[in-house]
């Protein structure tokens, strides 16, 4: 298999785990260190299409999966509340997801909760897609350049199954469920932060 194809699947999987998952932007800055002389921007490219769309299988997934067979109907109507909110507000959107995708802050529960919605998924492709080829680009680059004053075996690293990594990546599942019980009609409505004090009634799974 050409290594430019076994990338996309690769990245294309690492978008495509909803959780404890490494961050993408540690394999371009694997092939930077190794290989200095790579064509980073055409790996940043290729990257960004698979991990676009590697997310953007995880929303349908997450909406397909977690939407229609654990949330309840009292949920779901209050969920579609973020897309009569969020309706004209294009620039908002594809703002807050060129971020993510520039930042290398996870973007996997960023998609699951857009994935609970009935939201378009064009509406963030694209955002999303630019946001990762500059940031693979950079990430790809700035190892490179390391690389060629340090070895890669000199440099250390934190262990990937860090006590911070999987406290973060709890916190972050802990989000997803209070997104799912933010009164969000009262908030673009009357601005006011509030929780649905119901407990969450998840649909009977028999």
């Amino acid at each position: 298999m050409p290594p430019i194809i076994l990338l996309f699947f690769v990245v294309f999987l690492l978008n495509l785990i909803p959780a404890f998952a490494p961050p993408t932007w540690m394999v371009f800055s694997y092939l930077g260190f190794k290989d200095p002389t790579l064509n980073v921007a055409l790996l940043a490219i290729v990257g960004a299409g698979a991990a676009t769309l590697g997310r953007l299988t995880l929303a349908k997934l997450a909406h397909a999966v977690i939407r229609q067979r654990f949330l309840s109907d009292a949920t779901k109507q209050n969920i579609d509340s973020i897309r009569e909110g969020l309706s004209g507000r294009r620039k908002l959107t594809f703002g807050v997801f060129l971020f993510y995708a520039f930042s290398p802050l996870p973007s996997n529960y960023l998609f699951i909760a857009y994935g609970l919605t009935t939201m378009d998924l064009r509406l963030i492709a694209l955002p999303f897609f630019l946001g990762r080829s500059v940031s693979y680009t950079f990430w790809g680059l700035t190892s490179s350049a390391v690389s060629r004053r340090i070895s890669m075996e000199s440099t250390q690293t934190l262990p990937y199954l860090s006590a911070y990594f999987i406290v973060s990546q709890l916190l972050l599942l802990y989000l997803i469920y209070l997104f799912t019980r933010v009164d969000w009609r009262t908030l673009f409505v009357e601005k006011k932060l509030r929780l649905i004090r119901k407990k969450l009634d998840l649909q009977n799974l028999r």
